[in-house]
C-alpha cells in the first residue's frame, strides 16, 4: 500500500485540528507537519519533503496559490486545495488534475481525494504538478491582451529595437507590468511558464526558461538548477544540503535549491567575492 507523507495548512486552528483528526483515521496516511501560515508551508515542504499537501487557499500574507508559485518545480508536492468559497472555479483545478475540497470538510470527499493522490503517486515518479496548477491558475485569472495591449508592450519596449535586456514585460489580466531586471531575486520555470519572484511578489509569464535566459544579464542571472535561475546580487547565504547539493538564502529569507550539476556555478561566485 502506498504510504504518503502529508503537511497541512490553514490558517485557522480549528481547521487545522479537523483536519488532521480526520486524517488519523485513514490508512496510509502520515501528517508529519502542521503550518498556519503560507511563510511555514513553504519552509516546511523544502524541510520534509511531503508527498502531499492540504493546502488552505484563503490565508493572510502569502496564500495558498502563491505558496504554490514561490515553489521550485521539482519541490512541489501533490496539492489538494481547501477552500470555503467556490468563486474560485475550483472545476479549472479539478480538470488540470489537482484535486479540491469545499469546507466544511466531509470524510468522504477527503477518502475520494486521498485516493486521487495514491493513484497518481503510483502512476509516475515525474509529477510535474507545478505546471498543472500554474495552467489551472491562470486559466481562471489569465485575460489575454490584444490589439492596442499589444502595441504597448512595443512602446514600452521602445519598438522592434527596445533594449529588452533591461526590463521584462508580465501581462496579467488587464494589465501589463514592466519589472526592472535589477528587482528581479530568481526565476522558476514551470512548463510554459516562469515565475518571477522580485520585491515579495510573484510574476507569471508566459514564457520558457531558455526564452528569457536570451534576455536576462548573464553578468548577474545565472542557472543553478533545470528550473532556476537566481540573481547572484540577492544571496545572503550559502546553507550545505545533501549530497552535493545546497540552498541558497536570498533577501527576504527565501530558500532555493542548488543542484549538484551547477554547484560550480555558485563555487565560482563565492570565489570571485
Amino acid at each position: 500500500m502506498t504510504k504518503l507523507n502529508v503537511l497541512i495548512v490553514d490558517d485557522e486552528p480549528l481547521a487545522l485540528r479537523l483536519l488532521k483528526s480526520k486524517l488519523s483515521k485513514i490508512e496510509g496516511i502520515e501528517v508529519i507537519g502542521e503550518c498556519k501560515n503560507g511563510r511555514e508551508a513553504i519552509k516546511a515542504t523544502l524541510d520534509l519533503s511531503p508527498d502531499l499537501i492540504f493546502l488552505d487557499i484563503q490565508m493572510p500574507g502569502i496564500n495558498g496559490l502563491e505558496v504554490v508559485k514561490k515553489l521550485q518545480s521539482d519541490v512541489v508536492p501533490l496539492i489538494i486545495f481547501t477552500t470555503a468559497y467556490e468563486q474560485y472555479a475550483l472545476d479549472a483545478f479539478d480538470v488540470h488534475a489537482v484535486d479540491y475540497i469545499l469546507k466544511p470538510l466531509d470524510d468522504e470527499r477527503i477518502q475520494r481525494a486521498i485516493e486521487r493522490a495514491k493513484q497518481r503517486m503510483q502512476a509516475s515518479t515525474d509529477l510535474q504538478q507545478k505546471p498543472k496548477i500554474l495552467g489551472a491558475i491562470n486559466s481562471i485569472v489569465e485575460k489575454e491582451i490584444w490589439g492596442e495591449d499589444e502595441q504597448r508592450i512595443k512602446d514600452i519596449n521602445g519598438g522592434p529595437n527596445g533594449n529588452l535586456s533591461k526590463k521584462v514585460v508580465v501581462k496579467d489580466r488587464d494589465e501589463i507590468t514592466i519589472l526592472k531586471q535589477e528587482n528581479i531575486e530568481w526565476i522558476d520555470a514551470a512548463g510554459d511558464y516562469v515565475c518571477l519572484h522580485s520585491e515579495g511578489k510573484t510574476h507569471i509569464k508566459r514564457s520558457t526558461l531558455k526564452e528569457l535566459l536570451d534576455d536576462l544579464d548573464d553578468a548577474f542571472f545565472k542557472r543553478i538548477h533545470r528550473s532556476t535561475i537566481v540573481n547572484l546580487n540577492f544571496i545572503e547565504r550559502v546553507i550545505p544540503h545533501t549530497k552535493g547539493e545546497f540552498f541558497l538564502e536570498l533577501m527576504g529569507n527565501e530558500r532555493i535549491k542548488v543542484s549538484r550539476n551547477y554547484r560550480e556555478t555558485i563555487k565560482d561566485f563565492l570565489a570571485s567575492n
